[in-house]
């Protein structure tokens, strides 16, 4: 099948998570594919050309459109596939109008309803979609990492030192520093501690020495792995719901244990005594890091764990895997639109 992907931009983490990922394993089971830039005014982004008209599926990632666009989308196009992995009909947690936003909610069901398949990215965002169709034509597929990019941390015990890693943008790291004060209690309860941000802004935090990581593409597997513990912290509310756990799963590629509170998808991926620790207090907090920094090698086999589970459940090959469950589908169905 000739295939297009509509993304924001194809170095989005989104789109390089839920759709680069897996052009080369789509391409070598015999699919054309190709990601095209939708443009994000109105009076270019209907110029999509025929790469896209022609095309057999056109997947739109993760864009809500208004009712007149997904109109004229859903002429052009003959059969369309939505891919989501946020609560992209809710306002974030960090937004001071609150979660609720009637005109998203709107034009998600539209999308929703117009679609020839969805493409959630967790189990609680398909429940939502099904609030808006039959479930059939409703699909699972969670972001995957490659594992094979990820050196694995060595957990080295006798370095003196036990490395805290988070990785996001300065956009979640307002998360973090919700819990400013749980980091500086860690800080101050275990001096050994250091906090490596790999970011592109830092925190400042007294008592924890933060060494700011500058992100990048190229270096953020290697900085993980310098790394020993790494750390996620989410809002209690249902934009959390609808996040997927990317950071926890490239901490787990990276072969470090994982300490987070127990919301969303961070409930499952984080086993405690396993792959980590959930912590929903500051003293669990401090107890599950202490647990961690006592002993190299209770991480090192922790560690050892995620990296199964990723390597098991999360590769990008299970995500193509299931892609080419929902490709053989719509091959099946006829085309919403017929060719011109």
């Amino acid at each position: 099948m000739r295939i297009v992907a509509l993304v924001a931009s194809p170095d989005h983490v989104c789109a390089r998570y839920r759709i680069v990922a897996f052009r080369s394993l789509l391409e070598n089971a015999g699919h054309c594919f190709s990601i095209q830039v939708l443009p994000r005014y109105w009076l270019t982004r209907w110029s999509l050309g025929p790469a896209a008209t022609d095309a057999d599926v056109v997947i739109v990632q993760r864009r809500l459109l208004s009712t007149w666009q997904l109109r004229i989308l859903r002429r052009q196009v003959r059969r369309l596939v939505f891919d989501f992995d946020d609560a992209v009909f809710l306002r974030d947690s960090y937004d001071r109008r609150g979660l609720r936003c009637e005109h998203r909610q709107q034009e998600f069901a539209e999308m929703i309803r117009a679609a020839d398949a969805v493409v959630a990215g967790n189990h609680w965002l398909r429940d939502q979609a099904l609030r808006w169709r039959r479930s059939e034509g409703v699909y699972v597929i969670p972001t995957c990492v490659n594992p094979q990019l990820y050196p694995l941390a060595q957990q080295e015990a006798e370095r003196g030192v036990v490395r805290l890693a988070w990785i996001g943008s300065s956009s979640t790291l307002q998360g973090l520093a919700r819990i400013r004060p749980v980091l500086e209690t860690l800080g101050q309860t275990y001096p050994c501690l250091r906090l490596h941000l790999i970011c592109d802004q830092t925190l400042a935090l007294q008592g924890l020495p933060v060494v700011l990581r500058p992100w990048s593409q190229a270096t953020e597997a290697r900085d993980l792995a310098d790394a020993d513990i790494g750390i996620s912290w989410l809002p209690v509310d249902a934009w959390s719901q609808g996040k997927c756990g990317l950071k926890v799963l490239q901490y787990m590629a990276a072969g470090l244990p994982v300490v987070a509170n127990s919301v969303g998808v961070q409930t499952d991926l984080v086993k405690p005594g396993i792959t980590g620790f959930h912590a929903d207090s500051p003293d669990a907090w401090v107890g599950a890091v202490g647990e961690l920094v006592r002993d190299a090698a209770l991480r090192r086999r922790l560690g050892r764990a995620c990296r199964r589970v990723v390597e098991h459940d999360y590769h990008v090959r299970h995500g193509a895997r299931l892609w080419l469950d929902v490709l053989r589908n719509l091959q099946a169905s006829p085309p919403a639109r017929k060719s011109a």
